[in-house]
């Protein structure tokens, strides 16, 4: 896909790609367009060994105001519109939560406004959260005769537990940022102007200090180990882990760099340096 994005503004600076949803007269509502647009960005993202972290936010007051309502009493039948995702009836929000899943980079979200229905949920498969003071939050499905969609149901109840999941959902209420924060789907609110600058102080910490391969198989250890039955699930992936990686390039680089007392520079390369025994689990078919 072209630089030229519809709907959201693709932009790398210091290692750090910041993908800006970019409807901003609409309040930033979700379209099949911006999801093709994200789950392309991504794809560029992980093929790009310069970019070490990836920040998500929105142009204007809104994070993400949800669903594009266009379509009226349509907007949500897939029949109706003959957009149907090759005939399997796909959520197109679950198609961005497993696309975000998969990602190779951390990811932060910067949510700088209201963040509604798919607004919140694409949210809940990035790796941190932060909030301006001022923006909502909303599960609002059951105010709309459908239920809560892009994975939800799995991304969830891990953020924040399952009482809270549910409260959320069964009412439907939007919710301020406090509420977020408290029930823990935010970790940090900041004022408006605050909030990109704190986003990529993190990112900045993950981009100058650290091993990419490092951090992008913690990512999915952390995150797959979250279904595993038994602890040993993740003794076996820490081991291979620790093996493979302890005899490598990066290794030697971070101890040695460590010793000496100066910044560390490893050389491995997310897209041709990652262990063989990465990845370790099956992909998972729609069907």
């Amino acid at each position: 896909m072209s630089d030229n994005y519809e709907q959201i503004i693709y932009e790398v600076s210091d290692g750090i790609l910041t993908i800006t949803l970019n409807r901003p007269d609409k309040l930033n509502a979700f379209t099949h367009t911006m999801m093709s647009e994200m789950i392309d960005a991504f794809d560029r993202a992980d093929a790009d060994d310069n970019i070490r972290a990836i920040i998500i936010t929105g142009a204007g007051r809104a994070f993400c105001a949800g669903a594009d309502l266009s379509s009226g009493g349509d907007t949500f039948d897939s029949d109706a519109r003959d957009d149907r995702n090759s005939g399997l009836n796909r959520d197109g929000g679950g198609l961005l939560t497993l696309r975000i899943y998969e990602s190779k980079k951390p990811v932060i979200g910067a949510i700088n406004g209201p963040a509604v229905g798919i607004g919140v949920t694409m949210t809940l498969a990035m790796d941190i959260r932060l909030a301006a003071d001022n923006a909502k939050f909303g599960f609002v499905f059951a105010r709309r005769g459908i239920v809560p969609e892009a994975c939800s149901s799995y991304f969830l109840p891990r953020v924040v537990g399952i009482s809270q999941a549910l409260q959320w959902c069964y009412s439907g209420n939007v919710f301020p940022a406090s509420e977020a924060l408290e029930g823990g789907l935010v970790r940090n609110l900041y004022n408006s102007d605050e909030l990109l600058p704190a986003a990529r102080a993190i990112a900045l910490e993950i981009a100058n200090n650290t091993s990419a391969i490092s951090v992008s198989l913690t990512r999915a250890m952390m995150w797959r180990m979250l279904g595993a039955d038994h602890p040993m699930e993740a003794h076996k992936i820490d081991s291979r882990g620790i093996y493979n990686l302890g005899r490598s390039a990066d290794a030697r680089e971070g101890v040695e760099s460590f010793l000496e007392k100066r910044a560390a520079e490893f050389p491995g390369k997310v897209s041709t340096d990652m262990p063989d025994f990465y990845p370790w689990w099956e992909e998972r078919k729609f069907s």
